[in-house]
């Protein structure tokens, strides 16, 4: 039986062969010869873009270039200007693929990858999910996406749904009444995997806890969970395996990337060394040693069509030790750099610490489903949340103490119950926000 699934990027346009053929003769080159190829592609596609990119070229006027480590550091606030006025010559938005960011850093853009870039990106997605025998032709997922509500973005959602064997579960709206409509399709659909954004699987995998029920029981043909496009936290990994009784997959990318870092069976954070290169900087922009935090700067090494170097993707992290030039492997990921609370004193917390603090006192007893802090003053802080009763007062004196002792500072503290948490217009939820 035909792939309708690569048949269909094929009369796209899209060389989804000859990028699994490039795929596999870059897997092929040893470990020895490795640092080699890194350097190579990476000095040939900055090359490229001096030579053949007028938005580069500019980008680059009047910066003293002497070493890889001296190119300067591009962020999304640069790429904001119109997409045409960014294209290599010869490239035009009629014969390049476009999208645009989802906007969850806060600058949002529209970018564009060459045809051959794009499907090289298909062929590391199909190539980590088949880590997992994992088949979007034949393997059948659950998906916990958005999904857009104008009726041509709908209607297009549902055609590749169709073709890529796939029954999407919008996250819009996440009632109880909901879920229980969920689990009606999984006792009936013979899923094998499930797949979208972390927040909204861990609230399904609450809701089954809750109801005393296992998922693989209720739908015996499931074999994974792959997560994405949030964070995951190790209790929330626990849960779902508990409750789903399947390997919980970790999926790191960004649509204007690749696909960054994939989960192994071995439960490595394997890093994509084959079509990106991968540095953690300080804040002056110097790689740092394995092991030690800093902001993600990536290269695309085969987007010609437009530049994506030491791109600044708004995130912290870290490499492990043991990281070689072929197999990196990500040993953390913090979380978003703009999503800092910002202090009396000028000191600078990352957002997220907020929400882990009080996530791991909040959610104790399950009483709370879900939940996002916001920063709406110097020491001011909304925290509103989704549960079955209100917080009591020791409830929310144990928090307000478990941020202080971390903080070191007295906060204010304000708590707001709602019945469903607001998404953005693609499902995300943002954990932390701030309001100043």
């Amino acid at each position: 039986m035909q792939n309708i699934f690569e048949l269909t990027l094929r009369l796209k346009g899209f060389p989804i062969r000859k990028a699994k053929e490039t795929l596999q003769q870059i897997q092929d080159i040893s470990e020895a010869k490795y640092p080699n190829y890194v350097q190579e592609q990476r000095d040939a596609i900055v090359q490229y873009h001096k030579e053949h990119n007028t938005f580069y070229q500019d980008f680059l006027a009047g910066v003293p270039v002497t070493s890889w480590e001296t190119l300067p550091i591009m962020t999304k606030a640069d790429l904001q200007q119109p997409l045409a006025q960014r294209l290599s010559h010869g490239y035009t938005p009629k014969n390049v693929y476009v999208n645009k960011t989802s906007g969850s850093s806060g600058h949002p853009f529209v970018f564009a990858k060459d045809l051959f870039c794009h499907a090289l990106t298909w062929a590391e997605i199909m190539d980590r999910f088949g880590w997992y025998d994992l088949d979007f032709h034949r393997s059948l997922q659950a998906r916990f996406y958005g999904i857009p509500l104008d009726r041509w973005g709908y209607q297009k959602e549902r055609l590749k749904d169709r073709l890529s064997a796939r029954y999407r579960f919008p996250i819009f709206d996440l009632s109880e009444e909901k879920m229980h409509a969920f689990l009606s399709v999984f006792r009936r659909k013979p899923f094998t995997y499930i797949n979208g954004y972390t927040s909204a699987i861990v609230l399904f995998a609450k809701f089954l806890k809750k109801q005393g029920l296992v998922l693989k029981e209720e739908c015996p043909s499931l074999n994974y969970c792959v997560v994405t496009s949030e964070m995951l936290y190790d209790s929330d990994k626990r849960l779902m395996e508990t409750v789903f009784d399947v390997p919980v997959v970790n999926e790191y990318g960004a649509s204007e990337l690749d696909l960054i870092a994939f989960t192994n069976r071995e439960d490595r954070f394997v890093v994509n060394s084959e079509t990106l290169f991968v540095e953690i900087v300080n804040a002056q922009g110097i790689p740092v040693p394995n092991g030690t935090t800093g902001r993600i700067v990536i290269t695309s090494l085969y987007n010609k069509a437009h530049p994506m170097i030491r791109y600044d993707i708004g995130d912290w992290g870290a490499l492990s030790e043991d990281s070689t030039s072929k197999a990196p492997i990500l040993k953390k990921l913090v979380g978003r750099t703009n999503d800092v609370a910002l202090l009396p004193g000028g000191k600078q917390v990352p957002g997220l610490t907020f929400y882990y603090v009080t996530k791991s006192v909040i959610e104790d007893d399950g009483n709370v489903t879900e939940f996002v802090v916001a920063q709406t003053g110097a020491e001011a802080f909304r925290i509103t949340y989704v549960s079955e009763r209100a917080l009591n007062k020791k409830e929310i004196s144990t928090i307000q103490k478990a941020l202080e002792r971390y903080v070191g500072s007295r906060l204010e503290l304000s708590f707001e119950r709602k019945e469903v948490l607001e998404r953005s217009a693609r499902g995300k939820l943002k954990q932390f926000i701030s309001e100043l």
